[in-house]
């Protein structure tokens, strides 16, 4: 059994990793508002964008812009949307877990792979296992600012119509509720999931819809880019939020538990302290 001395350091040591896990939880919870504020604010500006993109493409559905058209797959891109920063529960692990089932299940070989991260776990994650990481972002702020992500997503948008990828998806955790996230996977491209439903007669088209698809095809793209950056913020740090509650938690638990052992080892010794006193009396009588 552990000395009383012992068990009382322990109880020091884990008294003061709550208290550090429990300010992290505040520190987490305050930035998931300010994250969550931002990512529900982008929403409307986000449908709009499409809307108006599957309007164009309706009216101008023989125009065969490259990112609306499919062709053979022989490379695929896979932007990964990670955090910088540990402590964040299974928010990474899932989906890096979610991506690389993906490409065992498409791919024969790395060699028809090219990722883009954002994120340093994502990226040394990638790097170790010797996929090729062609582009990256490492230290995105808590609160994103699309000129953070601007460059990657253009190189990325860039990468596909320029040919040297046939396939571009988005993975990143998709912000549900503070206890719940979900790991998402969207092909950004080719553009072959808008709905051509819209009613072209709505908007009218200056200088001409193909003009105006052509500018805004790649801006659509890119805000797809910047909103599951937005989205998977959110997600961090709500998943930070619940690692460090339930790591409190559990330093609570560990404390009652200590104490617990503490007072029935000091019971021991001042029983077995009362027993030698009661022994040597009877000795000398």
């Amino acid at each position: 059994m552990a000395s009383l001395r012992d068990i009382e350091t322990r109880i020091g040591s884990t008294k003061k990793t709550s208290q550090i896990t429990k300010a992290m939880q505040m520190v987490s919870a305050s930035k998931l508002t300010r994250a969550e504020q931002n990512a529900k604010a982008f929403v409307p500006y986000m449908e709009k964008i499409e809307e108006v993109v599957e309007a164009i493409a309706s009216a101008t559905k023989d125009s065969g812009h490259p990112m609306l058209t499919s062709r053979p797959v022989k490379k695929t891109a896979y932007i990964v949307v990670t955090s910088d920063r540990g402590l964040v529960g299974g928010y990474n692990s899932n989906i890096l877990r979610a991506v690389t089932k993906k490409i065992a299940e498409r791919h024969a070989s790395k060699d028809e792979v090219e990722i883009i991260a954002i994120g340093r776990k994502g990226y040394e994650f990638f790097n170790r296992l010797e996929y090729n990481v062609v582009d990256s972002v490492i230290g995105v702020s808590d609160h994103p600012q699309f000129s953070e992500v601007k460059d990657l997503a253009k190189r990325a948008v860039g990468m596909f119509t320029d040919g040297n990828v046939d396939e571009v998806y988005l993975y990143y955790n998709h912000f549900i509720s503070a206890i719940s996230n979900e790991a998402t996977e969207r092909q950004l491209l080719p553009l072959t999931d808008l709905s051509t439903a819209s009613a072209a007669s709505a908007y009218e088209f200056e200088p001409s819809a193909d003009v105006i698809l052509e500018t805004l095809l790649p801006q659509y793209a890119e805000t797809l880019i910047y909103g599951a950056v937005l989205d998977g913020k959110a997600s961090e740090h709500a998943s930070s939020m619940t690692a460090m509650q339930t790591a409190t938690d559990n330093a609570t638990e560990l404390i009652d538990d200590l104490t617990l052992l503490f007072n029935r080892a000091r019971q021991a010794a001042i029983t077995q302290e009362i027993t030698e006193i009661v022994g040597g009396v009877a000795a000398l009588e």
